[in-house]
């Protein structure tokens, strides 16, 4: 028997899809105990130092809202790498079965192939685009899975046109022989899809069965116990007046509270909240609880958001978010480029920032964090005074945030800041 290279090609590739979708997901379930771990982000997966400073691109992929589905439903979601691997597995299974029991001249499991590959390859075009583009993030798992589609459907493309010229000239049939070979070919086509389908089907039910039910968990982490502003150091942001009371605590330069902000509004559920903001840089610039700059020139865009005119607080915001790295990395330098960058973008706040009075709003907005007993920790977000959890503001947001919204709506406000 001798074996086509391009089905070897095309075996190799599908098994490493298999692998390195199998490791996004081995990743991805990890953090169902609601707990911060590690993940895998090498081309090598395994033989890498896996990262937890959440720094990578990775880790930037997988939080985001494309890492997966269902997010309302389940807690997390179900992650897009699960059907993925099932597919290359199928592939994998597929292009075995071509490589040991079908003739060199056999094309219709050859076209069926070709086929089937193409879905993890539209796939992932898709997901590049929204990789790249969306999320400007580069995820080596998530390459990895891209190349070995590609690499996939050439393979089949090739295996095709070979069957295609060792047929020729092999076989002259009658018109009856020709029409049984269609009507089986139909009927193979036909059991792989079965086949297919149930690849993908058994892990997602296994899955979804599995998956824990943490439901209990909205709203049993603790609330305000001072919400109130009598200082008026909350800063609007997005309509006022509609949906549940929302406060949120957050560093402008926080990645964290930046990856929090791009879910939130890509969930759909800030339009469901009346949202104001505290400003807590952790910066020791101004901020006497953290003991150095872990986000260099955080006071100062504090200030910033601070000294935004009414309804504009939430430019200054985006432009923060937008800008992060280069504005600690030049505060890093030299402590007053945080204000040159703010003016030159923001000219009409020069008689406000570095104020006496806008140092003492954010001084009095740090205070009333410790009036209420708050860790020193970002993003964190209140519904009507009860607090969505920590563990729930990464992959569990839209789950947790969900049914807190349900459970402290607009008339249950009294209910929730004295609880």
């Amino acid at each position: 028997m001798r074996f086509s290279p391009y089905t070897i090609l095309f075996v190799v590739a599908a098994a490493a899809g298999l692998f390195f979708a199998g490791f996004s997901t081995h990743d991805f379930v990890e953090h169902l105990d609601r707990q911060v771990h590690s993940i895998h982000c090498s081309f090598i997966p395994g033989l890498d130092n896996p990262d937890a400073s959440g720094a990578s691109g990775c880790h930037t992929t997988m939080m985001s809202p494309y890492s997966s589905v269902m997010r309302g439903v389940l807690w997390g979601g179900l992650p897009v790498s699960l059907p993925a691997m099932s597919v290359f597995a199928f592939l994998l299974f597929r292009g075995i079965d071509l490589l040991v029991n079908r003739r060199s001249d056999d094309r219709g499991p050859r076209f069926f192939l070709v086929a089937a590959a193409a879905l993890p390859l539209l796939t992932s075009l898709v997901f590049g685009y929204l990789s790249l583009v969306e999320l400007d993030a580069a995820c080596k798992l998530c390459i990895g899975i891209y190349v070995s589609s590609l690499v996939c459907f050439v393979a089949a493309l090739l295996e095709l046109r070979a069957s295609g010229q060792a047929r020729l000239g092999s076989e002259i049939g009658i018109l009856g022989e020709d029409t049984e070979t269609g009507m089986g070919d139909m009927r193979g086509h036909a059991l792989s899809f079965g086949q297919g389908v149930g690849f993908v089907a058994v892990p997602v039910l296994v899955y979804l069965i599995a998956m824990p039910d943490y439901s209990g968990y909205a709203g049993t982490c603790g609330a305000l116990a001072k919400p109130e502003d009598p200082y008026d150091v909350m800063v609007p942001l997005g309509p006022q007046g509609q949906g549940a009371a929302a406060i949120e605590v957050f560093d402008p330069l926080c990645p964290a509270c930046k990856g929090f902000e791009t879910r939130l509004g890509a969930s759909g559920l800030e339009d469901q909240m009346s949202r104001k903001a505290i400003m807590f840089p952790l910066d020791n610039t101004c901020n006497w609880m953290v003991g150095s700059a872990v986000h260099p020139g955080a006071c100062t865009i504090s200030e910033a958001v601070l000294c935004a005119e009414p309804g504009k607080a939430d430019a200054v915001v985006a432009w923060a978010f937008e800008n992060q790295t280069p504005i600690r990395e030049a505060t890093k330098a030299d402590p007053a480029a945080a204000g040159a960058m703010v003016l030159a973008k923001f000219p009409e706040m020069k008689s406000c920032l570095g104020s006496d009075k806008v140092k003492a709003r954010l001084n009095k907005s740090l205070r009333w964090a410790v009036a209420n007993q708050l860790a020193v920790l970002t993003p964190q977000l209140y519904i009507n005074g009860v607090k969505l959890c920590d563990e729930d503001t990464d992959l569990g947001m839209e789950y947790a945030l969900t049914r807190l919204l349900e459970n402290q709506g607009p008339t249950n406000q009294a209910k929730g800041g004295t609880r």
